[in-house]
């Protein structure tokens, strides 16, 4: 599958992935379904939902990140 830039329509996207540095974190953003949802203490409620790992892809020509959640983790 080729990834085309949503922005301007470039073909140069380079891959990595949003960092996740905080507190018991897997080093790695999530994707979760669903609206957000408080708990008591204002965490997010997210037992029992699946959870996508966040793909990037940075055009180099014009810098947009196209956000991809292809992989359950």
């Amino acid at each position: 599958m080729e990834i085309r830039c949503s922005q301007c329509q470039g073909f140069d996207l380079e891959p990595g992935f949003v960092e996740d540095s905080g507190d018991h974190s897997r080093g790695y953003a999530r994707w979760i379904p669903g609206p957000l949802q408080r708990g008591i203490l204002g965490n997010a409620k997210r037992f029992g939902r699946p959870r996508f790992r966040i793909d990037a892809h940075r055009c180099r020509a014009c810098g947009h990140l196209e956000l991809f959640a292809p992989h359950e983790v």
